[in-house]
Order: C-alpha cells, then structure tokens, then sequence
C-alpha cells in the first residue's frame, strides 16, 4: 500500500466536511485515506477506515460502550493513537490532517503528537484562536481556524477546509525529511540572553555541529527535552533557564516540575547557566498578579512584562537547580556568569542588582555536589 493523506473527523457528526476535504486533497494529486473515530455506527459518509477498525487496536470496553461522552472520547484518542503509529511504522502515511470542535481537537491531535517531527498535521479546530498548548505539546501541528463552526458547508466553511485542503497537499508533496548529517546540540535562548546564546551559536557551528535553538517560553524547553529523549539532540547548553523562575512564581513561561528530567534521564552531556533567571514573565502590564503589583517591573512589549525577582527568590530557585544537578550522571557543568544573568542584569542594565544575582549563583553552588561550576 503507497504512503497517503490520513483525513480524520467524527464522521457521525463531520462526515460531509471530511469528505470535502478528501475531494480537495484528490483534487490535488493527492491519495488520501479517510478515517472514522465517532464513537456511533452511524457517519454520515462511508470511511475507508471505519470507526470499528480503528477502536480494533483497544483492549479495553470498546468506545461505544463508556458512560460519558469524555470517557467515549478517551478511549477513542487512545486507539486512534496505536492505529496511526502502527500506519506510520509501516511506511503508509505521508500526512495527516483532522477536522473537529473541542472534543475532535481533544481526541485526534494526541495522535498527531505521537508521529514523527516533520511529518505534515494540519488541525482544523474551533479552539484554534485560542490557547492550544495542550492540543500542540511539543508537537509541529499546523493549527487553523475554521472561524464558522465546522458545521456543514457553507460559503466560509468551503474555502477554509479547501486552504487547508491545499495547505497538506503542498506540505505532502514538497516534505522535507530529517536528516542529521551533523551531532545536533540543544541551545535554550530567549531575548534577554540572545548575545551569548547567539556567540555560542557560532562557535559550535564552525566545530561542525548542528545547534538548534529554542525558545525559552516554557514549551521551548520541553520541545529540547523532548528531542533529547527521542534521541536527536546528543548534547545540551541550557544556557537559558528562566522558565524555572516563572514555574515557581506563576509566569506564563513556566516549565514543569520535571525541568531538567529528560537530560537527566538520557545522560547526554550538557552545560547548564542561570540565563534570565533574574526576571519573570507575564502578560501585558494588566495582568500581573496584584501581589506582585508593587515589584520592579518592566515593560519588555505590549504583551510582556518583566518582574524582577528578590533574593529569597534566587535562594529558592538555585536550591532547586543544585538538587537537580546532584542527580546527574553524565558529563555536566555550571557556568555562572558574574556579569549578570540577562542583558536587563548585565553591568548598566535597567535592573542591575548584583547581590540578588549572587544569591542564585551562591545557592546553586552550595546545593550542587556533582557539576562543575566556573
């Protein structure tokens, strides 16, 4: 069987949107295999792979038979996954494209997540204008807004889902496989600490290297944690932590309790810094929490302000960060820069606070008994 466009809805509910989509696709040049994940034996249009066969790969109650319609849209996401893996595994799927409100979004993009990185996804989602952390992850899922409701076909509806429609079929055919021909090494950047990351950039580049940048915006490391895990990173210089302090004081680039995890884990080499930990991160000035409304604060762009963190603060986070460094057991150093950890901390920046700054480096020195610190 050749390689196709894998289209996905709830066909008892999308079914003569999907079909749209498909004949868009066909249209193109495009083969396409349309697939089933309602969770009733009615669609509306005829799958080339029905509801039953994708819920075939479950062990468990059969989605049709859970109290609830989450429960019904779990169980589905679940076979949905271990259908499209076994399908990329075997070489069959050059794309994939899904169409749905909240609840299609919830139960096709888990398995969008779960193929390779550079595989064309292409969600069409009522939620798309919104916050869709949860729905992308660290995936590279094209999101787009259908702006009507993907409720029959209409004049919006016709020339949004055909965009999309045209959007895989050029993703398809020109697709771009990954080929690592150099080691690639992780780099963690952000605006603020863009000079040295840039500079390291370089330097690693002319060593023959292949870096990868990410940003630091909470998904940013997870997506590095992520490909260190899947085996394509073999070497990390987090030199821009700085989602550590907006995890412990409520920022919206926050990472997770398991910052740091993966390289433990994968015991890839890595170079570690305090990067922008002098500062967290919220929304437009208005949004700051009222706690911290009598902080330093700096506008950094409309939709970004910086809040200057306190000693205590510091202690806290380089505590945490030792503790972390004294499980790991690969290769890792500490580099604490005693300029400033951001281009706002640097010598002459707007919120230089040496002894603040010394407060992290200190505690992160005293909690660490494994890197090497310089």
């Amino acid at each position: 069987m050749s390689s196709a466009v894998y289209a996905i809805a709830t066909m008892d509910t999308k079914g003569r949107e999907l079909g749209y989509v498909a004949d868009r696709l066909r249209a193109a040049g495009v083969v396409v295999r349309t697939v089933d994940v309602g969770t009733k034996d009615d669609p509306e249009a005829p799958a080339d792979v029905s509801s039953r066969e994708v819920f075939a790969s479950l062990v468990e109650t059969s989605p049709g038979e859970p109290r609830t319609r989450g429960e019904a849209i779990s169980a589905a996401s679940r076979a949905l996954v271990r259908f499209l893996v076994a399908e990329e595994e075997r070489g069959r799927v050059a794309g994939v494209i899904g169409i749905g409100g909240s609840g299609g979004t919830a139960l096709i993009t888990p398995a969008m997540r779960a193929l390779p990185i550079g595989l064309p996804k292409l969600m069409v989602s009522t939620v798309a204008s919104g916050d869709v952390s949860a729905y992308v992850g660290c995936a590279d899922i094209c999101m787009m807004y259908p702006v009507v409701d993907v409720a029959g076909l209409n004049v919006v509806s016709r020339t949004v889902l055909a965009n999309a429609a045209h959007a895989m079929a050029g993703m398809v055919r020109d697709a771009t496989p990954i080929q690592a021909d150099r080691p690639a090494l992780g780099l963690t950047m952000f605006g603020l600490t863009t000079p040295c990351v840039d500079a390291c950039r370089k330097a690693l580049d002319s060593l023959g290297h292949d870096p990868l940048i990410f940003h630091a915006t909470g998904a940013g490391g997870r997506s590095m944690e992520h490909l260190v895990a899947s085996g394509l990173i073999r070497g990390v210089l987090d030199v821009t932590t700085t989602e550590v302090a907006d995890y412990f004081m409520g920022g919206i680039f926050a990472c997770t309790e398991d910052r740091f995890e993966a390289l433990i884990a994968a015991e890839v080499p890595c170079v570690l810094s305090l990067g922008a930990l002098d500062m967290v991160n919220f929304g437009g000035l208005a949004t700051v929490p009222e706690k911290y409304r009598d902080r330093r604060l700096f506008s950094h762009n409309d939709q970004v302000t910086l809040m200057r963190t306190t000693p205590e603060e510091n202690r806290r986070m380089g505590r945490w960060i030792g503790e972390k460094l004294n499980r790991w057991r690969s290769p890792v150093a500490m580099l604490i820069p005693e300029g400033g950890l951001s281009g706002l901390d640097a010598r002459g920046g707007r919120s230089t606070i040496p002894r603040r700054t010394r407060r992290c480096s200190k505690r992160s020195r005293r909690s660490s008994t494994r890197a090497r610190t310089g």
